[in-house]
């Protein structure tokens, strides 16, 4: 995984490239959660143009960034979901909380 602040925007994106099961749940949350708290950002986006396996450890995953997000008072949004991983945020009903956006920098 890899993440890269924009100042500018105060945007924080993170470039997943991992299989999001329980395993590696462990490892990206820990990152992600570090590099939130070191930026405060105002938005937060999860870009999964590289995932292609997901499973239901994903969406707790997402929903646990999303409160952390959201209590610092920022966005959570995701980008290039597609596939099976889209399925899985449509049957959870998580695009309700978090939105899919084409571009990063038109939010």
């Amino acid at each position: 995984m890899e993440s890269k602040f924009y100042e500018k925007d105060k945007l924080l994106v993170f470039k997943i490239s991992d299989e999001i099961d329980d395993h590696n749940v462990q490892k990206i949350r820990g990152r992600v959660d570090y590099e939130i708290e070191r930026y405060m950002p105002k938005r937060v986006v999860f870009d999964f143009n590289s995932v292609s396996f997901m499973d239901s450890a994903g969406i707790g995953l997402m929903i646990g960034r999303y409160k952390l997000v959201t209590m610092i008072g920022a966005k959570l949004e995701m980008t290039n979901v597609q596939g099976s991983v889209k399925k899985i945020f449509e049957m959870s009903g998580i695009l309700r909380l978090i939105p899919i956006i084409e571009d990063m920098k038109a939010s």
